[in-house]
């Protein structure tokens, strides 16, 4: 510890039977002045200020000019007060307000940077908003026209877990804050696609089962592979606008509309069409 200032802040002592002690005393309320709550006019103004505000702050930028400014180093903290400039000097951790950008810095071992950037890990926070604000019922709440999850060397997962089979874990998408579908395991283990008019009454469009893999479409305990409740449509075609069978593949399955013994459904062998009531070629 030096005899003559405090070892951090460089705040000057006085001296045992020290003369004109006010002069001491005085330095040293000029640097707290200076170091607490520092609020910082500029970090980007370059040229000297012909007639700055007494006790004004600023952040010397590379190459600052000026008689007074030019020819300190970049992050120079300089204080004009009674017609004068003077250096403050700064120690690492020192924080102040920039008041043209509405933003806080603090003092690395780098130099000046933004107190965001030094921000390694944010943990337990109450609420978020991005562009919004959160409440209790929404603690992260983000505003925006898009956002977006990126990988980090790899593939990337956007992760719901719910606490028992009973809860859900979801997709709710709105309109007005009023739900109009939602997807994810609602309620059981099952993969559910649901739809509602109203907010509140929804019905299952779309049940994926977890267990058997089996698809179920207005059904909740699909007995199939793909399990309907109700008529399936297929599209009908002309004879003549029908698809290549080869290139629809073996098992597909349309409606010929026009074919000459009547309209029926049609199948792909994986070279030709035939009807489904007698496998005869489609003519």
């Amino acid at each position: 510890m030096s005899d003559e200032a405090t070892p951090r802040l460089g705040l000057p002592y006085l001296a045992a039977a020290q003369a004109q002690k006010h002069v001491t005393v005085n330095e040293g309320l000029a640097l707290l002045d200076a170091l607490v709550q520092t609020a910082v006019e500029s970090r980007t103004l370059a040229a000297q200020p012909p007639a700055p505000a007494d006790g004004a702050l600023y952040l010397l930028p590379a190459s600052a000019t000026g008689t007074d400014w030019a020819g300190h180093e970049d992050g120079t903290l300089l204080r004009f007060e009674a017609g004068a400039w003077a250096v403050v000097p700064v120690s690492v951790g020192q924080i102040g307000w920039i008041k043209d950008e509405g933003g806080l810095v603090v003092r690395t071992a780098a130099g000046w940077v933004d107190v965001g950037l030094t921000l390694r890990a944010l943990q337990n926070l109450d609420r978020l908003g991005v562009g919004a604000s959160a409440d209790a019922g929404n603690p992260l709440t983000v505003r925006a026209a898009a956002s977006l999850f990126d990988h980090a060397g790899a593939g990337v997962q956007l992760k719901l877990n719910k606490h028992t089979a009973a809860d859900s874990a979801s997709l709710l998408f709105q309109t007005g804050y009023s739900g109009r579908a939602e997807v994810g395991l609602t309620g059981d283990e099952h993969l559910h696609l649901r739809v509602t008019s109203d907010g509140s009454s929804f019905t299952d469009a779309l049940l994926i089962r977890s267990d058997t893999a089996r698809v179920g479409l207005g059904v909740s305990a699909p007995t199939s592979r793909l399990h309907i409740d109700g008529a399936a449509r297929v599209k009908a075609f002309t004879v003549a606008s029908l698809p290549s069978a080869a290139a629809e593949g073996a098992g597909a399955i349309l409606y010929a509309s026009d074919e000459a013994g009547g309209a029926t459904l049609i199948f792909s062998d994986g070279t030709l069409w035939r009807r489904v009531a007698d496998r005869a070629p489609v003519s």
